[in-house]
């Protein structure tokens, strides 16, 4: 296995989910993981992740607390179809997933998927 090659897999490769802690303003660091899940106990906002590297994916799963209602903002690097922030699902233990690619260190391309079961 090297860094400077491609590589081939015969097994599934893992990585974990690490818990953001809900507060009025959230900022991910993004050398903890690449997936995250943020219970959101508040109304928040995800601020521009630390420690971006081109080229990451991975997802952010946001869930609604037992009261549920919760927004959500997102900093300036979070770029999502049609320039605009999605709205959550509001139902109390939703869960919504945002998909995401770090294509420069300011932009940020994330897709929104609603209301999972």
């Amino acid at each position: 296995a090297g860094l400077a090659v491609a590589q081939t897999f015969t097994a599934a490769q893992r990585g974990s989910i690490t818990t953001l802690t809900s507060a009025t303003t959230g900022t991910p660091d993004f050398a903890d993981s690449n997936n995250f899940t943020l219970t959101l106990g508040h109304n928040v906002t995800v601020a521009n992740p630390s420690n971006l590297t081109v080229g990451q994916s991975g997802s952010i799963f946001l869930v609604q607390d037992g009261t549920g209602s919760r927004t959500c903002a997102f900093g300036s690097y979070f770029d999502f179809a049609g320039g605009t922030a999605p709205t959550l699902s509001t139902a109390a233990s939703a869960v919504d997933r945002i998909d995401y690619t770090v294509r420069t260190t300011t932009s940020i391309h994330a897709v929104f998927t609603a209301n999972y079961s």
